[in-house]
Parts: C-alpha cells; structure tokens; sequence
C-alpha cells in the first residue's frame, strides 16, 4: 500500500484555501487543514469529505500568535510533504493610513506570521532533506501602489522572505514556490468590481498552484499569464513618472 501524501492548508477557512485542499484532496493527498476561523474551516472539510470521502482534519491556528507555531507543527500527525499557505488580508488603506492597530494587523498577517511560520517549516524540511513551501502572495507587492501601499507592502514582504528562503535553499531537496494570483473572485474581494480578464476564481488558483507543486519547475508563479508582462511594464515605469499615476 503507497504511503498518503500529505499537504498542510493553512488559512484553510479562505475560498481559496478551501479550493486548494480540494484540488489536493481529489488527487488522493492526505489534506489537514489549519484555521483561525475553526468554524468555517470545519464546512469545508466536511465539504470535501463528501465530494471525496476522505476525512480532512482541522488544526487551530492564529496566525498572529507565532508563540504557539512549533507546538502546532508537533501536534500533526505528520510532517506535511507540502505546505500550502493562503493567509491573506487585505484590509482597508483609507483605514489604515490613519488606524495603526489596523495597518500592524495587516501587516502581521500578511506577512510577519506567514514568514515566521514557513521559516519552522523550512528549518523541518531542510533536516528530513524533502519538501514544497508554496506561499500565495500578491502582484500588489511588486511594486507600490497608492489604492494599497500597506498591503502591497506587507505582500513585498512577503515575496522577498520566500525568494530569499528559496535562494538559501537552492542546493536542497526543499522548493520554495511564490504564486501571484492578481485578481480573484472571493468573499474578500466581493465589494470590488474586478476587470474580467485579469480575474480569476478560486479554482483556478487551485489547478496553478498544484501544478506548480507538482508538475513544474518555475519558481514564481502567476496564475494568470497576462499579469507577468503587466507587471514587468509597471515596474520599469520612471518613479518621477510613477509617482504622479493614479493607481
């Protein structure tokens, strides 16, 4: 009998999140699920156990409270083969040009708690010489913008500590993988109108994001094409030029 694979979600109570997992889940991984929202992620493991008829256990985490990060990590009942974490918020910048509470919480939960909880599980990976750390981060951090300076700066954060973390372990058995979905059709971005062709949903994250665990060596992954020559036109844009944009 072949030994389940297993695949940590963390953030797993997200739309994307819980796409992800099924995605997993339908290719006979072994999911656990990770949550501050117990609840929420709680439906969609019965969710997918019923679309799959597997059991999908759920983990408590906050991800605001890093103190508890290796007790967490003890308590699964394996070392994950692949970690996937989809931790995001994205906040309100009006709000948090003028509310610090609000502007520190995006900014730890965007990028602090996520960096802190993927360095463990590197360390984890490097010592039993295997493993896949895929952090979904943002193409709002590759470069500033004024509509989201905080949580494009909390997502920059983000991509530099997993490129950093890939360069570092280059010559291991341990791949990093960044995926930068641009636009996705959630509940988080229910209130905003989205242009068609740069939007995607949930599930199309999943199928890329899998596909860049498993089926490909690329190493940052944006989920749809048409983001990768956008965003290299945005960044070469003069900032005395860039500045005066309305973005």
């Amino acid at each position: 009998m072949q030994t389940p694979k297993y695949v940590l979600l963390v953030g797993a109570s997200s739309d994307i999140g819980r796409a992800i997992a099924l995605h997993y889940a339908q290719r006979g991984w072994q999911v656990l699920m990770a949550a501050r929202d117990v609840e929420v992620a709680q439906r969609n493991a019965k969710d997918i156990a019923v679309r799959t008829a597997l059991q999908v256990p759920v983990f408590p985490l906050d991800i605001l409270e890093p103190d508890c990060f290796p007790r967490f990590l003890d308590c699964l009942p394996a070392l994950p083969d692949t970690v996937v974490c989809v931790v995001g918020m994205l906040g309100e910048q009006p709000k948090a040009q003028v509310d610090l509470d609000h502007a520190r919480t995006l900014m730890r939960t965007n990028f602090e708690g996520p960096a802190l909880l993927l360095g463990l599980v590197a360390e984890r990976f490097a010592v039993r010489g295997s493993g896949t750390i895929i952090g979904i981060s943002s193409v709002a951090g590759d470069r500033g913008r004024g509509s989201n300076y905080v949580y494009g700066a909390s997502k920059a954060g983000f991509t530099a500590f997993l490129s950093g973390l890939r360069n570092r372990l280059a010559f291991s058995k341990v791949r990093v993988v960044t995926v930068k979905p641009g636009f996705v059709r959630t509940r988080m971005t229910a209130h905003l109108k989205l242009p068609g062709i740069l939007a995607a949903d949930p599930h199309e994250v999943a199928r890329r994001t899998y596909e860049a665990a498993t089926q490909s060596n690329r190493d940052v992954i944006y989920v749809r094409s048409i983001w990768r020559p956008i965003m290299a036109a945005i960044m070469i844009i003069p900032e005395r030029i860039f500045k005066k944009l309305k973005l």
